[in-house]
């Protein structure tokens, strides 16, 4: 299949979760992928999968935090591809970052001031960044398309990770502002909102769904989501098929926000 041929995409947080399939799929559909995250390691293992099967990907692990690094990211792609058609922001923590840095998924009484200074660096400032130079690199090539990764909770209201809440809702309302600002320069720009999803950033919370009646109150599917299923939707969004489509949040959870 070739719904990307062609097309030259950059996507961050590619090591793994949604950012590694979406890397497999627009690989496998033709785009020519540039991966971007904190761990080499990672990037370089979905790199090799991407050759696997026919693709190509190159990589470059940065600190997607700062503006510096999102230069650094960009102008390695542009270099690497010559240009870059789609920006696909995966990139950011969940609930498994309050292992590694405690209270950062806390509801807003018990989040530090600097936990919370850094969820907002790592998912917002990250996909605020990375939209900025990336639109002033489409300004001046015929346009292209970015989507953006929120969450379900960027629609619902949870109990905790508050943070991480308020940041999500921010990355879908950057999307809808993107698009209603630069349609008119051939730029279009849409978000994805994935309910619970199987990837290492839920890990540790996944035995919720142990409980088949309690979950089905709040998910009708009544299962968490698979990256590729997410993936899927981001394909959708950044392909010709989606040309008429630009500043929409797409939920992909199972029913949640349904309810």
């Amino acid at each position: 299949m070739s719904r990307m041929a062609g097309k030259k995409v950059l996507i961050t947080g590619g090591g793994s979760g949604i950012g590694e399939s979406c890397a497999l799929l627009f690989a496998k559909e033709g785009a020519r992928v540039f991966l971007t995250g904190r761990t080499e390691s990672k990037l370089a293992d979905v790199a090799q999968q991407v050759a696997s099967q026919g693709g190509q990907a190159d990589y470059l692990a940065v600190d997607l935090s700062s503006a510096e690094g999102v230069d650094r990211v960009v102008d390695t792609a542009i270099e690497t591809m010559g240009s870059i058609d789609c920006l696909i922001n995966s990139a950011g923590v969940g609930y498994n970052w309050n292992a590694v840095s405690p209270g950062s998924m806390a509801d807003i009484a018990e989040t530090p001031v600097d936990k919370y200074h850094e969820v907002v660096a790592i998912n917002l400032d990250s996909t605020y960044f990375m939209c900025r130079r990336v639109i002033q690199h489409m300004q001046q090539n015929d346009g292209g398309n970015i989507v953006n990764i929120s969450s379900i909770y960027g629609i619902v209201g949870p109990r905790d990770c508050h943070t991480y809440s308020a940041v999500k809702a921010g990355i879908a309302h950057l999307a809808k502002s993107i698009a209603v600002r630069y349609a008119e320069e051939g730029i279009r720009a849409n978000c994805v909102a994935p309910g619970f999803t199987a990837t290492p950033m839920t890990e540790d919370v996944m035995d919720w769904f142990d409980d088949k009646e309690a979950i089905a109150g709040i998910i009708p599917q009544a299962r968490p989501g698979t990256p590729d299923e997410i993936a899927n939707g981001c394909l959708y969004l950044a392909s010709d098929e989606a040309s008429y489509t630009t500043g929409i949040l797409l939920p992909i959870d199972g029913g949640w926000s349904a309810k």
